[in-house]
C-alpha cells in the first residue's frame, strides 16, 4: 500500500515512516511542505495520503487545502489528517463531498501504532476513521438541534461510534448488544436524519454531515 505523508516536524515525519515501513506500508513519499504535497499527490497517486493539518509556508490549513485540492483532482482519493487539536471546521470540510476514504485524527493516537496503523488502513479502504474526541465535539455542538435532538441516547452512542468507522459488529461488542439491534438503531438514525435506503456504505459518512449541515 502507497502512502504519501506530509508532516513538517522531521522527528515525528522520520518516526511515522519508520513505523508505517515496519507494518509494510510503501512510503511513496514524505514530504515537509504544501507545494511539495500537492506535487507528490499530483504525481504519485497513493493510495493513500496522511496529511498534518498545518503545513508550511502559511502554517494554517495548508495540509488539509492541499489534501480536498487533491481530491477534487482525484475523486475518492483517501487522505487521513492529523491535527494537534480538534478543528471543527477542518472535519467538515473534509467530510463534505461524501466521497472516498476519510479521517480525522489527533496527533496523539500516532503514539498508539495499532491504533494509527488501523486508521490508515480502515481510510485507505475507502472507510472512516474519525477521532473520538472529534465526533464527541461534533455532537455535543448541535446535540439540541433538530434532526438530531430526535435520536435517543443509544442512538446517538452508536452514530458517535459509525463516524469513528466502526462496523456493526464492532458497535455491538463495545456496547454490549446483537448485531441486529446495532443494525435496528442504524435503521433508525438514518432515517430520522432524512437518509432514504441505499445500498452505499458512504451513508455512514452521510449521517454526520446530515447532522453537521443542519441548524
Amino acid at each position: 500500500m502507497r502512502v504519501v505523508l506530509a508532516e513538517d516536524l522531521f522527528l515525528l515525519r522520520d518516526g511515522l515512516v519508520r513505523m508505517l515501513e515496519a507494518y509494510d506500508f510503501e512510503i511513496a513519499a514524505a514530504v515537509e511542505s504544501g507545494p511539495e504535497l500537492s506535487r507528490a499527490l499530483a504525481e504519485l497517486r497513493p493510495d493513500v495520503a496522511v496529511v498534518d493539518v498545518r503545513l508550511p509556508p502559511s502554517f494554517t490549513d495548508e495540509g488539509l487545502q492541499c489534501a480536498l485540492a487533491a481530491r477534487r483532482e482525484t475523486p475518492g482519493l483517501p487522505v487521513l489528517v492529523l491535527s494537534q487539536h480538534v478543528e471543527q471546521l477542518y472535519a467538515r470540510e473534509l467530510l463534505a463531498d461524501g466521497s472516498g476514504g476519510v479521517g480525522y485524527l489527533l496527533k496523539d493516537r500516532v503514539f498508539d501504532a495499532d491504533q494509527f496503523v488501523d486508521a490508515v488502513r480502515r481510510v485507505a479502504a475507502g472507510g472512516t476513521a474519525m477521532d473520538p474526541q472529534v465526533i464527541s465535539q461534533l455532537l455535543s455542538r448541535r446535540a439540541q438541534d433538530r434532526p438530531m435532538g430526535r435520536l435517543t441516547p443509544r442512538e446517538r452512542e452508536v452514530i458517535e461510534l459509525m463516524a469513528q468507522g466502526r462496523s456493526n459488529a464492532a458497535i455491538a461488542a463495545q456496547l454490549h448488544v446483537t448485531e441486529r439491534a446495532v443494525a435496528k438503531h442504524t435503521s433508525n438514525i438514518f432515517g430520522k436524519l432524512g437518509l432514504p435506503p441505499s445500498d452505499d456504505d458512504n451513508r455512514r459518512v452521510l449521517a454526520v454531515l446530515a447532522y453537521l449541515d443542519r441548524g
